[in-house]
């Protein structure tokens, strides 16, 4: 403990910035971090609280957070309770100012989207549900757009110096997405309308960007773990629709897709919501829709 408050004390020590220093940013998840770094360039240090293999709604609030984000100029979160159950603690740990609610460091990415499946009630018996509705808007390219320009927005902010290189930045990153965005569009346009199959229900947003139904899940609710009798359902509406595809996350059970998948036929397409969450995908929110869409596209036109 004695050694956990010296690091504090230096981390506070050390969160005035110089005119050539660069922003330390903290993101809570590995897509908020890819684009802060796009968007940031060479202004910005980026850390990542939660690594891309971890179920999100789970991290660890290790102390070693508590002094990071001590240090930072920024911190991007998500603004949708996705991070409710670690975050606030660590963020109680902290006495850095400019993180609080309302400074231009706090960004919160969910600012200004209209978020799907805002639920009437909060009823716990129907599981892990968030007040303000799905958390995982990140899965549509065009809410990763409206962040990019809310980050670019708060670096601005922070730090009005460097506003033109982030605009251009921003810009730069922008036109990347417009042009995948057609190719995405394209490769999974011939499946408009087709069931897949997951786990979690982690996909509302990419499935109405991309015309796609993702509304069959392993879970019987969120957060819930399925069991036999849930599976078999699954199974038989699977056989019914003709299902081609279950997507699995990396930290969700896969022999129990494994199974499912054995019993319809079906195949496992291996999805992350988090760049480096899949192979190459590291550090880029680009690659890893490439990769999603790819994979998925090539596994739905499979015979």
């Amino acid at each position: 403990m004695k050694n956990l408050k010296l690091f504090l004390i230096a981390g506070l020590a050390g969160t005035a910035m110089t005119a050539d220093a660069k922003l330390n940013v903290v993101a809570t998840t590995a897509d908020f971090g890819a684009l802060a770094q796009a968007v940031g360039g060479d202004f910005v240090n980026v850390t990542v609280l939660a690594k891309p293999t971890e179920d999100p709604h789970f991290v660890d609030a290790k102390p070693s957070y508590i002094v990071k984000l001590n240090r930072a100029d920024v911190l991007i979160e998500g603004g949708a309770e996705l991070e409710s159950g670690w975050l606030p603690p660590l963020l109680d740990g902290t006495r850095n100012t400019k993180l609080a609610f309302g400074q231009p460091g706090r960004v919160r990415a969910a600012e200004g989207l209209a978020l799907l499946e805002v639920p009437t009630e909060l009823d716990r018996s129907k599981g892990d549900l968030h007040a303000m509705g799905n958390p995982h808007y990140m899965t549509d390219p065009e809410n990763a757009r409206h962040v990019a320009k809310h980050i670019a927005e708060g670096f601005s902010a922070v730090d009005p110096a460097h506003t033109a290189a982030f605009e251009q930045n921003l810009q730069g990153w922008l036109k990347q997405l417009d042009a995948k965005e057609a190719v995405w569009q394209k490769q999974l346009t011939p499946f408009a309308g087709t069931r897949v199959a997951a786990v979690h229900n982690s996909w509302p947003y990419f499935a109405r960007r991309f015309g796609l139904k993702m509304d069959l899940f392993l879970e019987p609710k969120p957060g819930i773990p399925p069991s036999p009798a849930q599976l078999v359902t699954v199974i038989e509406a699977m056989k019914r629709d003709v299902t081609k595809v279950i997507v699995v996350e990396p930290y969700q059970n896969r022999r129990t897709a494994e199974a499912v998948a054995a019993a319809t036929g079906a195949r496992i397409v291996d999805f992350a919501q988090y760049p480096g969450g899949l192979k190459g995908t590291d550090g880029d929110y680009l690659a890893l829709l490439d990769k999603l869409v790819s994979s998925l596209a090539a596994t739905l036109s499979a015979k």
